[in-house]
Parts: structure tokens; sequence; C-alpha cells
């Protein structure tokens, strides 16, 4: 870069001129990209400077060499054949194993809850919210730690907003229970 004109005012679109050697000037020239610019097995763009495909791994071809359009059709072929093989040997795998799951995992599904506690269906879901901003107040709680007012403060606004959310569930929880036939 030592034959760069200097004090020369320097566009960013043009290149640089470099200065006379031997009697010609010379000038940089558009570099023409000599490679294909997408994958023809799987379509996908190649990186900057890459000699394969990130996606399927295939070398990438120079710009005169490119693919006819049935070889790349076989070659999509094959990839997708390669791809659903694969994939199915995967759901296989998973179809096989059992999962042994807990038994006392029942008592957590909505249908037992809502038969213990004894709630129709809105007020236990109220209930689930509410218990959802308490868990919110201890959560404000544990982690968020003042070191000034200012941040004690707001600290404080969103255990109130918290707050103030379970006890609008809570209450909503109360309306939404039918009575009973007392």
């Amino acid at each position: 870069m030592a034959e760069v004109i200097h004090d020369t005012q320097q566009e960013f679109w043009r290149p640089p001129v470099v200065r006379e050697i031997a009697g010609e000037e010379i000038t940089v020239s558009d570099v023409v990209p000599t490679m294909a610019e997408a994958c023809a097995r799987c379509g996908t763009e190649f990186l900057l400077g890459s000699r394969f495909c990130h996606a399927c791994g295939v070398q990438r071809p120079e710009k005169g060499e490119e693919l006819s359009v049935t070889t790349s059709r076989a070659l999509a072929r094959d990839f997708l054949a390669e791809k659903l093989a694969w994939l199915q040997s995967a759901t296989a795998d998973l179809s096989k194993r059992k999962i042994a799951v807990p038994g006392w995992l029942r008592y957590l599904h909505f249908h037992e809850i809502k038969r213990s506690i004894g709630l129709p269906t809105p007020s236990l879901i109220a209930f689930m919210i509410g218990l959802g901003c308490v868990l919110g107040v201890l959560g404000v709680s544990l982690f968020y730690r003042a070191s000034n007012l200012a941040e004690f403060q707001a600290i404080q606004m969103w255990r109130i907003e918290w707050l103030l959310a379970a006890t609008a569930s809570f209450v909503a929880g109360i309306l939404l229970k039918k009575p009973s036939g007392n």
C-alpha cells in the first residue's frame, strides 16, 4: 500500500489509485467471483470464501462447473431420501423406548387437583394464577437486592403489583365459584 497516492480524496465507492509503475497507471479492479453462489444439492447459499456447503458438505463447484439440472435434481432427491431415512430411524428409536412415569405424577393432573380441591374449572384456574402471583412475589424477593433507596422502592413496587394481581385473582376465583345448595 506504499504506492497509493497520498493526499487524495478517497471515496468509498472508488478503488484506490496506485502510482504509476513503469509508465502505466494501475488501478484495483473488481474481483469477479468465480465460485458458484448456491449449493446445487440443497440450495443453501455458500458462506463467503467457503469451499464446502455448510449445510450438506458438498464441495463448492466453480462457476463454469455448474451441475446440470438432472444431476442437481438427483442430488436433491438423494439428499431428501437420506434425511427422511434419518428421521424414520430416529422416530423408530423413540417408539421402542418406554418412558417410566412415577406414580405420584398422576396427582398433578388438572382433573385430579380439581376433584381433590372441589372447585369448578374457572375458580381453580383463578386460584392457580393467584398462586403463581404469590410465587412471583417470592421470586422478586429472592432475585433482587436493594443497594440504595431508589432500588428498594422499585422492588417494593414490584412486590405490591404481584400481590395486587394475586388478590385480584383470588377474588375472581371466589366470584366464579358456584354457590352451594345450602
